[in-house]
């Protein structure tokens, strides 16, 4: 099931993040990013050190990431000189099955819905109009990928970040998705798990800086 829910995870943030679209590799997956903090990224849908050690051996441009759905410390010990393990970076393979629940946006507080370019985003604003809270998803048949949900500093704790992840599932079931998948921070795994959403694999993140 993790390699499954890893492809959908990397060809949904492709298209939420407007790169090109995923490349077929012996060892998994590749997105050029076109970053300078991040030229690319290699996604290996399973974790094997060998396909670790290829993946990784491939690598010649700095600042190319890789992407392993297994505890950072294991992936460390494969790891060829010149690459580091990012802790910061590090996140959480996640699914839930999609239902609607028709959420209120919380009190003082506007919210709106639109997609352009196959990316739905929700936002939701404060009375003065600033920017509280967003989110951003894609749909590929019947799973969508959801992707930088966010609450600004001053609106946490208001139930923002849980509307929008409500109304992002809500659009996606209108639109025939049944499952939901993400990659999570440590921060946005505590959100996510109170909505039925289940942590299946760390997401380890490497990145070669030689």
């Amino acid at each position: 099931m993790i390699p499954e829910l890893v492809r959908t995870w990397v060809s949904g943030w492709a298209i939420s993040r407007h790169t090109p679209s995923p490349a077929e590799r012996p060892w998994g997956l590749y997105v050029e990013v076109g970053r300078p903090d991040q030229v690319g990224r290699h996604v290996l849908p399973e974790a094997h050190e060998l396909t670790v050690r290829e993946a990784a051996a491939s690598v010649t441009v700095p600042h190319t990431w890789l992407k392993v759905p297994r505890e950072p410390a294991e992936i460390a010990r494969w790891l060829p000189d010149g690459w580091v393990v990012d802790a910061d970076e590090t996140g959480h393979l996640m699914a839930t099955d999609l239902r609607a629940t028709t959420p209120t946006a919380p009190e003082g507080y506007t919210a709106t819905a639109e997609t352009r370019d196959g990316v739905t985003y929700v936002q939701l604003r404060d009375v003065a109009g600033e920017l509280a809270a967003q989110g951003q998803m894609a749909v590929l048949g019947q799973a969508t990928v959801i992707d930088r949900v966010t609450t600004e500093q001053a609106h946490r704790r208001r139930g923002l970040g849980a509307f929008v992840m409500r109304t992002l599932a809500d659009r996606a079931v209108t639109e025939g998705a049944t499952l939901g998948v993400l990659g999570a921070t440590d921060e946005g795994r505590a959100l996510y798990e109170t909505l039925d959403w289940k942590a299946y694999a760390p997401l380890a993140a490497c990145i070669y800086r030689p």
